[in-house]
């Protein structure tokens, strides 16, 4: 057994080792990511063959977290990891974003990339060693693979730039991003910021490079280490030259003029493309018979006619297939207060891309509970995004939550949730449904997100807006157009989706592809000027809707009182096997949750009406009220014993009434003038020093009787 390792220093005494030829040898390749405790397994295997038929990249990749790799159980009753975390799709993703663009266009075969956590660290973030574990699993094996890439996160903390920095010092962090890149060229980035300019964002994408080259070198010497520079052989497309010119002569000045009538409907636009298809294939058919005619070579080159004669259109006539110049955005029109049972909503159309959101807040007892390996909690605000298939006119069925779908929600989470105010009581769940999709649907989402919550009531610190830029470019971007607020098919068919979102004031997340070699920074600055402008644009507009949140929540949405007790008070509120507390809520009607934070006990009281509120309020101080000697009580009566009655002054706390403090008269019994569940007011006269008991006065409120007054002015 041969185990080679490469170290990667990062400069501040901590190290990245990247091992091979100890485990997993039977897949095509295979390493482990060490730093510190924390280390992942990555291997890839891909078949020696492609799928007849198959023209795209079919690659899968899986990131797993064990809680083995902290010592932890897995919850639920099989106490066995089960579907896949939010955090684990997100992972994937970033992954899957990096390695995609850089495998062969013409190799097609399956390929699986699974990256497991082993060990971990509590306070080593392991998602930014998961795109080196893969690509050093490539680099150890014969798939092909244009070159290795590796992403770091950066961070900056206390104003200083940081390269993996750990999950304390993220805490502290303004700017935090996760970018992919080879020795070259950026090919992902991902992240949030705390309204950051445009400049900052490129300092620490520059940065962030810089830490990646190095890691790329390492994976580069690795590969000529293990001897395999030279990778398998394939032959996964059989192309035909003559029938793609005779598509390329055919088609071509038919596209570019389908192209250039402006047609902002998008099936219209697809029908029209695919009518000239069919002419072709109805033309090229003739005197053929079936098994001579390759539709799926047909398809292949009139797409590539498709995507060559809109680039150059928008290059050469700077227009786009909507008719609109290169900054320009799409009609915009919002309403707000849109659903009536919700406790706030909004939809926001932008051009034929459409969001209906909703707000709902609820109490502590609605928090998202998370449990993953590395991280247990709670989430006061969630963000979820939903993209049925009728949003894009497609017949078929919707079979649970895409890993799509986790991504644009959490892309929106990242952008809105820095506005919520951290002293807000509530529980706030977001709802995104899109209802129609022809490009940048996450950015409307967080559009719509921006104006439900202000519907909602909730005082967002400052509105936010979202824009997805692309890019449309020639080799080393000679000749380069930024186009503003991206079409589905521009996505598709452009070098870039650069979705960028914020404040008049800074960027607040972001999330970029890139499908080109070689995109200058003068690019990406121009990008993400061009962005800012849209950004402000589109923060006008919303503007005309609702231009800062409502003063007060919706009539019915629930109120939520906070109080501060004494961390020795908790128990006696919540009572013995939560009989106290849960006699409040009967009684009043609310709900209430204590939690003890900072060496105190905080209560939440929550109800639909503001009297449940007050009564239950009443009840909670009446509870953590320490009785002072002086004071007077409305109390009822508890117990009648021989020598008196015992009366609770507060909740929870008796005091004794003797029969001598009743009344100025001598008493033979004690109910010949009280009854059990009797009111009446008594004055706390003493408290006893040594066990706590309270001797209550009733006499002492009375007027003295008028013979007693006579002899005392004698």
């Amino acid at each position: 057994m041969k185990v080679i390792e490469k170290i990667i220093e990062l400069g501040d005494g901590r190290s990245i080792t990247i091992e091979t030829g100890k485990l997993a040898k039977q897949a095509d390749g295979s390493v482990v990511v060490k730093m510190g405790k924390t280390m992942l397994l990555a291997t890839v295997v891909s078949a020696k063959d492609a799928k007849p038929d198959v023209d795209f990249m079919p690659l899968s990749v899986d990131y797993k977290e064990k809680f083995s790799a902290l010592g932890r159980f897995p919850g639920g009753f099989m106490k066995r990891e089960g579907r896949p975390s939010d955090y684990e799709i997100l992972v994937s993703r970033l992954v899957d974003r990096a390695l995609r663009p850089l495998f062969p266009e013409d190799y097609h075969a399956d390929t699986f990339v699974s990256i497991s956590l082993i060990s971990a660290d509590a306070d080593t973030m392991p998602d930014a060693l998961a795109g080196l574990a893969a690509s050093a699993a490539l680099a150890v094996s014969d798939i092909p693979f244009m070159e290795p890439i590796s992403e770091v996160r950066v961070a900056r903390v206390d104003g200083e730039f940081k390269i993996n920095p750990t999950r304390t010092e993220l805490e502290a962090a303004d700017l935090d991003m996760i970018v992919a890149a080879t020795m070259e060229n950026i090919m992902m980035v991902e992240g949030e910021m705390d309204e950051v300019s445009e400049a900052e964002m490129l300092e620490a994408i520059k940065i962030a490079h810089e830490a990646i080259k190095v890691q790329c070198q390492a994976q580069i010497e690795l590969t000529e280490e293990v001897g395999k520079t030279e990778k398998r052989e394939y032959c996964h497309e059989n192309n035909d030259e003559e029938l793609r010119q005779l598509i390329i002569d055919k088609t071509y000045d038919k596209v570019l003029e389908v192209a250039r009538r402006k047609n902002a409907n998008k099936h219209q636009r697809a029908e029209d493309f695919a009518a000239v298809k069919e002419e072709f294939v109805t033309e090229y058919s003739e005197g053929k018979e079936e098994e001579e005619i390759n539709m799926t070579l047909i398809g292949r080159y009139y797409h590539d006619v498709e995507k060559e004669a809109v680039r150059n259109m928008v290059l050469e006539d700077r227009l786009r297939l909507d008719g609109r110049q290169t900054d320009e955005i799409r009609p915009i029109w919002s309403e707000i207060d849109y659903l009536p049972g919700a406790h706030g909503s909004a939809v926001f159309t932008r051009g034929e891309t459409q969001s209906l959101t909703s707000v709902t807040l609820g109490t502590k007892l609605d928090e998202k509970i998370v449990d993953d390996v590395l991280y247990q909690g709670k989430e006061k605000f969630v963000l979820h995004y939903n993209f049925p298939p009728f949003s894009t006119g497609d017949a078929r069925p919707s079979r649970g939550i895409s890993r799509r779908e986790v991504g644009h929600g959490n892309l929106a989470f990242r952008a809105l949730k820095g506005m919520i105010p951290a002293d807000s009581p509530y529980a706030i769940r977001v709802v995104s449904d899109i209802l129609e999709s022809n490009g940048s649907s996450s950015m409307a989402t967080v559009c719509a997100g921006t104006l439900a919550l202000m519907d909602a009531g909730i005082q967002i610190k400052k509105p936010v807006t979202g824009i997805a830029m692309g890019l449309i470019s020639t080799a080393g971007a000679e000749k380069y157009a930024v186009l503003s607020d991206i079409l589905g098919d521009e996505d598709h068919l452009g070098d870039m989706d650069f979705k960028v979102t914020g404040t008049r004031d800074g960027i607040t997340a972001t999330q970029m592809d890139i499908k080109v070699d070689g995109l200058p920074y003068e690019v990406l600055a121009q990008a993400l000027e061009q962005a800012r402008q849209g950004r402000l644009h589109i923060l006008d507009k919303i503007g005309e809707t609702i231009e800062e949140p409502r003063e007060d929540l919706k009539p019915h949405a629930p109120r939520i009182v906070s109080m501060d007790i004494p961390k020795d008070m908790i128990g006696a509120v919540i009572g013995p096997g939560g009989k106290i507390i849960q006699e409040i809520q009967e009684v009043t009607g609310a709900v209430i949750v204590i939690e003890e934070v900072d060496g105190k006990g905080v209560v939440d009281i929550s109800a639909d009406n503001k009297e449940s509120i007050d009564a239950a309020v009443a009840r909670v101080k009446g509870i953590v009220a320490v009785p002072e000697v002086g004071e007077i009580y409305k109390g009822k009566v508890k117990s009648i014993v021989t020598f008196g009655a015992f009366v609770e002054i507060l909740p929870g706390k008796d005091g004794l009434l003797h029969i001598s403090e009743i009344e100025h008269r001598r008493l033979q019994t004690v109910d010949e003038v009280l009854k059990e569940g009797q009111e009446l007011e008594v004055k706390l006269i003493d408290i006893d020093a040594k066990s706590g008991k309270l001797k209550l006065s009733r006499k002492v409120l009375l007027p003295k009787p008028e013979r007693k007054k006579k002899e005392e002015n004698k």
